[in-house]
């Protein structure tokens, strides 16, 4: 089974409560109202890719935590506005982000690389070598 088809958002674990969090994670009761990031998830020969929208997210308001079968992103907003701001119109929320996607032991998690910029953050999640292609000499 592909990663695109098992990485599904937990749909039984609460935001508030997730079913495995990391023990140096941030509880997500501590982050207030959160909101789901739109993510983009593609598949190679050798790896995942996910790209996942943190707009107004820092690098050092970010957290990228894998756990048994499951990553776990969390983005805090450090924005401010000033004091004499007010908004005419929104279509956002000033609530920091959250995403939790399952992927079965698919990926390697030695060797998971990311990297944000400009509010996008990147993740190479490789595949775990029982997933890797192979070609198979015949004798």
């Amino acid at each position: 089974m592909s990663l695109i088809s098992s990485l599904i958002p937990s749909l039984g674990a609460s935001p508030a409560a997730p079913a495995a969090a990391a023990t140096d994670a941030t509880p997500a009761a501590d982050l207030g109202p959160t909101v789901t990031p739109r993510y983009q998830l593609t598949e190679t020969a050798e790896a995942y890719g996910l790209t996942v929208e943190l707009p107004g997210v820092a690098k050092d308001g970010l957290e990228l935590t894998i756990d048994h079968e499951q990553i776990r992103v969390v983005g805090r907003r450090a924005g401010r506005k000033p004091e004499a701001w007010t908004a005419l119109h929104r279509e956002t929320r000033d609530a920091h982000f959250e995403l939790e996607l399952e992927h079965g032991r698919a990926v390697d998690p030695e060797t998971i690389r990311a990297e944000l910029r400009d509010g996008l953050l990147r993740v190479a999640l490789p595949k775990a070598g029982a997933l890797k292609p192979r070609k198979i000499a015949v004798a």
